[in-house]
């Protein structure tokens, strides 16, 4: 009797191991969830197109419809595309017909150290470039370099922030906040904040 239980048990063990091995192996291959979407779409037309954990909009819901499971952002416009890492906070608002009008997401899945922060900060505003996107408001928000100055107002919670724009279309606010993190009560850490939206600023060029 006491064989046959352990033996049971051990059948048992082997079959929850060969199940977290199978989930480990699913969670590897699955595809990363992607948002993918231009400004005006319907938000309806962006959930199904998109791998995402968006939400149905209802009457009472067409604000703060958000990811629950990490997503990377695609923006899909044919000439001022660009692509974020996966964000873990991705929020879209429809508008009264149904349609995103606006974006706002931190493309990391934590809180970040300085220089994963400044690195993904410089890969955003290469593909804003590439993309010919301008910078905007520039006289008190600059673009966000790799220089010492930059880490020093970083580091000093300033909450640097960089706007840019596409033509007539769009506008993008990109800033970098500290952040304190429990698990990490001894580290700077740092939280990216990107928001998308149609033009709403007026333009403040640098002298």
């Amino acid at each position: 009797m006491v064989r046959g239980t352990i033996r049971w048990f051990g059948y048992a063990a082997c079959a929850l191991f060969g199940s977290a091995v199978v989930w480990g192996i699913y969670a590897m291959t699955r595809p990363v969830d992607e948002v993918m979407l231009t400004l005006g779409e319907s938000y309806e037309h962006v959930r199904q197109h998109s791998r995402s954990t968006l939400p149905a909009a209802t009457d009472e819901k067409s604000i703060n419809l958000y990811v629950t499971r990490p997503a990377i952002f695609r923006f899909s416009d044919s000439q001022f595309g660009f692509v974020t890492p996966p964000a873990r906070f991705l929020s879209l608002y429809a508008d009264q017909l149904g349609n995103v009008s606006l974006v706002t997401l931190s493309p990391q899945i934590e809180t970040l150290p300085l220089d994963a922060s400044i690195a993904i900060l410089t890969d955003l505003q290469k593909q804003f470039q590439r993309a010919g996107w301008k910078p905007f408001q520039s006289r008190d928000n600059r673009p966000i370099e790799d220089t010492q100055a930059a880490r020093n107002a970083i580091r000093a919670c300033t909450a640097p922030t960089t706007r840019w724009q596409a033509g007539n279309k769009y506008q993008v606010s990109v800033n970098i906040r500290c952040f304190g993190s429990r698990g990490h009560p001894n580290d700077e850490r740092y939280v990216i904040t990107l928001d998308l939206s149609p033009p709403v600023f007026e333009d403040s060029p640098a002298r």
